[in-house]
């Protein structure tokens, strides 16, 4: 309570959002009126939905005083400058598509089409319900998706960094899979350079926490690996009695978690054509 007692209450368009201190964002006027605002990200970036005359578009601005920052905002600036190339690179049907970016107000905006997919992330208690009730067929598709997705990303030389459910978003109407918040993937070969890295606890590997090691294709089986549980599971506990698909792919699911890499599948690839036999 003490750290909201700090923050200062902004409005634009009508829209209350919370900041560290006072932030100048006439600029958003170019894109449209906002209609909402995202501001409890801890990375540093601020997020607003706009509509204009022609579309509804997401823009993700860094250079503010955001509420929950862990970052500078010339860090976050810096983060956001090389995620356009990571989107580029990285373009795919199930990834929330990159309209434009740019210099503008003092920092940074990347802008994306809007999306109405509502997220699987616990920060989003009420659509993650709907997700988790979802039936098991429909989740199958879903959690293929994100595979197709990073066999993707592996063969375009990147490494998955910080996905987590948070990432996931599904549009019941429409009926399909959207990622997004993949700035931080990055290009192999990739070492730990921090130690502790950043994501989620959940779906990390042993060499998430430990400066030095190789971050690569087998690392991202074990986040695989953890999504599974997150969609067919109980995430962390990770007994079969908590698994409500069968016994084979219960066995891929727990190989590719194994805090030990030479346990593991030893590719993205290997894990999907494994987990596809089973399924």
């Amino acid at each position: 309570m003490a750290e909201s007692s700090e923050l200062v209450v902004q409005w634009i368009d009508d829209v209350s959002f919370n900041l560290k201190s006072p932030f100048d964002f006439s600029f958003l006027s170019k894109y449209g009126k906002v209609f909402k605002v995202f501001d409890d990200q801890d990375s540093g970036n601020i997020c607003f939905g706009i509509t204009n005359a022609s579309n509804k578009i997401f823009v993700k601005f860094a250079g503010a005083p955001t509420a929950r920052s862990n970052v500078s905002p010339e860090e976050a600036i810096s983060r956001m400058n090389n995620t356009v190339q990571i989107y580029r690179d990285l373009e795919h049907p199930i990834l929330n598509r990159l309209i434009d970016a740019e210099e503008i107000g003092g920092g940074f905006a990347t802008i994306f089409e809007w999306t109405d997919a509502q997220c699987m992330g616990k920060q989003y208690p009420i659509s993650r319900e709907k997700f988790l009730q979802m039936p098991l067929e429909t989740r199958l598709i879903i959690f293929d998706d994100i595979l197709d997705f990073h066999a993707h990303v592996a063969k375009q030389g990147y490494v998955a960094i910080d996905f987590y459910d948070g990432c996931i978003m599904y549009d019941f109407e429409l009926e399909q899979t959207v990622l997004c918040d993949i700035e931080l993937y990055a290009k192999m070969p990739y070492k730990n350079p921090i130690g502790r890295m950043w994501g989620s606890s959940r779906f990390m590997s042993p060499e998430e926490f430990e400066l030095g090691a190789d971050i690569d294709e087998v690392t991202n089986v074990y986040t695989m690996g953890a999504t599974a549980f997150a969609f067919f599971g109980e995430e962390l506990d990770r007994s079969f009695d908590k698994w409500k698909l069968g016994v084979e792919s219960f066995e891929v699911a727990k190989r590719a978690v194994s805090d030990e890499c030479s346990n593991r599948q030893q590719s993205i690839m290997q894990y999907i054509a494994e987990w596809r036999d089973t399924n």
